[in-house]
């Protein structure tokens, strides 16, 4: 089995980000994304930390916003405030949210075209549709990795194990616009290892940690393992049973080390995108 390496792919894509994100602030523009933190959990503030680090290397600005147990009202009021801002380039707002707020609802307040991480449920129809949007960055590190990894999809049999509107749907769309034939499982899904047993690309995103054991896998088939579940020592482990499924898979993206990393890069990719559009309509 191949370990798919993530880091290698975001460094590459860094370079690309890099170098249209210098070409725009040449001419005047510096590609900006605000990251709103409505939350105090311990697993949020390193994420913001790697964003904001990923953001330096790439010559983007970050602005991080703390929000410290915010009603509804104040998240959707500064949301709507960065929405209108003209030198506010890509938003994305971390979770998990303060209880009684939902995603969909304070995706509602961030513009499409800054929507980075496609949390607007409009982005998300837009998506469906076919039309250019931003995909949620998790589900499009999925898509980004397989492409540059030449794993072929026209015709082939994926299967998605997870529904979320983060990865799961996403995700699912995103491999249909390459043509493959998309299953989508989910807790209810009868015969769970058979059914994922007939797929060419399995990706796992479920969140249960090494769920995904040998049974689960066709031989030589191309795993995607989305899972980041934390440990008792403060490590992460994926979705996926690596040793287990190591003598079927023929390929196997890390955990930690495969998705993550292209995650956080495709933020950056997605905000220089959405800087270089302002900079055209300005």
């Amino acid at each position: 089995m191949r370990d798919i390496d993530g880091r290698a792919i975001a460094k590459a894509l860094g370079a690309e980000v890099s170098a249209d994100a210098e070409s725009l602030r040449a001419n005047g523009t510096t590609p900006t994304l605000a990251v709103v933190v409505p939350t105090d959990d311990d697993a949020t503030a390193w994420y913001v930390r790697s964003i904001e680090r990923t953001a330096g290397r790439v010559g983007v600005e970050c602005r991080t916003v703390h929000l410290s147990e915010p009603t509804a009202a104040d998240l959707t009021k500064r949301l709507d405030a960065l929405s209108a801002d003209d030198a506010v380039h890509g938003i994305i707002c971390q979770t998990p949210l303060p209880a009684g707020i939902s995603l969909s609802e304070v995706g509602e307040h961030i513009a499409v075209a800054k929507d980075v991480d496609g949390a607007n449920p409009a982005s998300l129809g837009r998506l469906a549709a076919g039309l250019d949007t931003f995909a949620p960055a998790t589900a499009a590190a999925v898509a980004e990795i397989l492409r540059r990894e030449s794993v072929p999809l026209k015709g082939k049999r994926a299967v998605i194990i997870g529904r979320s509107m983060v990865v799961g749907k996403p995700a699912a769309m995103l491999l249909l616009a390459e043509h493959a034939t998309v299953t989508v499982c989910h807790s209810r899904t009868e015969d769970l290892p058979a059914v994922c047993a007939e797929a060419d690309v399995l990706v796992a995103a479920v969140g249960r940690a090494a769920m995904v054991t040998a049974d689960y896998v066709k031989p030589g088939a191309t795993v995607i393992d989305v899972g980041t579940n934390p440990t008792d020592d403060g490590g992460l482990v994926g979705d996926v049973d690596a040793a287990s499924v190591a003598a079927r898979a023929g390929a196997l993206t890390p955990v930690p080390g495969g998705v993550g990393p292209v995650t956080t890069m495709l933020l950056m990719r997605h905000t220089v995108t959405a800087a270089a559009r302002c900079s055209l309509n300005a």
